[in-house]
């Protein structure tokens, strides 16, 4: 789960404009931040079978959302990819 303060520095950071909150690419960069943190528990306790279930529901949701960005506006769909450093 994350923190406050670690959500609102990744709305700041992805946000497009400033009211901006539930933006795709603001979505997408919690969602990223949530798995990451999820991997760190799972490396830990590989047998906590409902946090992997979460895991996989979120990484669905993460790739649905990018799908979604792609579709509609390639341009930001690229340029978020770049500043993220996810992989295509």
């Amino acid at each position: 789960m994350l923190t406050p303060k670690e959500k609102t520095k990744f709305i700041d950071e992805f946000k497009i404009n400033p009211a901006d909150t539930g933006s795709a690419e603001v979505q997408i960069a919690l969602l990223s931040e949530q798995i990451r943190k999820l991997l760190l528990h799972l490396k830990k306790f590989p047998k906590d079978f409902s946090s992997k279930r979460g895991l996989l529901r979120q990484v669905a949701r993460r790739r649905t959302l990018l799908a979604y960005l792609k579709e509609e506006s390639p341009r930001q769909y690229n340029a978020f990819i770049k500043k993220s450093g996810l992989k295509k």
